[in-house]
């Protein structure tokens, strides 16, 4: 006697029900893969700005490929150095003109943006701090802390014409329109001082401190 023809299965019929759990189970596998390949990313240290110039930012700004700044060239920079590294860094995120976004490379981090611009001011003349990762980022520096380490490379000595500290007449015209005024210039840069005086992982408090440090000694370095 013959089975019943709805329980006679043909091998067409039997592959075609197999290749949706076949499918399944290499999409599981390409996820399974795919997270894991982001834990290990996640766990890593952050890219240093050199490594992210050498694998994405370098295909452009190494040649001046559509009209990108060329590493190097002291004059491009410049005009983009004095936008501040807050600034470079939006546009970089977001894209400008032939620059897409995240100079298509979404898998870094805005730290490592961050260290890339930095780098690449560096090669082009500049003298701006790596930033460091804000998961490791020690407690906020006091105004004493900030000036021994950056401010008195030029202010101890007026350097590029930066108030020395103490000289009550250079200061004055500076504090005539308020600490924030003052802050504000420090924090974009002002003639020939970079933005946050060249140490870019500075706090906008951390400048506030420092300003205000140099000012209240002052008084101190006169006697």
């Amino acid at each position: 006697m013959s089975k019943p023809i709805s329980t006679i299965r043909s091998p067409t019929c039997a592959r075609a029900q197999t290749r949706p759990l076949l499918w399944l189970h290499l999409s599981v596998a390409f996820a399974v893969t795919i997270l894991a390949c982001q834990t290990v990313r996640a766990e890593d240290s952050d890219l240093s700005g050199k490594d992210v110039v050498s694998t994405t930012c370098s295909k452009c700004h190494a040649t001046g490929l559509n009209g990108a700044p060329k590493i190097g060239d002291e004059k491009a920079w410049a005009n983009r150095a004095a936008q501040g590294l807050e600034s470079l860094t939006q546009h970089a995120l977001l894209g400008i003109r032939k620059m897409p976004p995240h100079g298509s490379n979404f898998a870094l981090s805005d730290i490592e943006i961050q260290r890339a611009i930095t780098y690449m001011v560096n090669q082009s003349g500049g003298h701006w701090t790596e930033p460091i990762s804000k998961a490791t980022l020690p407690a906020e520096r006091t105004g004493e802390q900030i000036v021994n380490a950056q401010c008195h490379k030029c202010h101890e000595t007026g350097v590029g014409g930066a108030p020395k500290i103490g000289d009550r007449d250079a200061w004055a015209p500076r504090l005539s329109h308020g600490l924030d005024a003052l802050t504000r210039s420090a924090i974009n840069g002002h003639g020939g001082m970079p933005a946050r005086g060249g140490m870019v992982n500075l706090t906008d408090s951390e400048l506030r401190r420092a300003i205000i440090y140099m000012f209240s000694k002052n008084d101190e370095v006169g006697k």
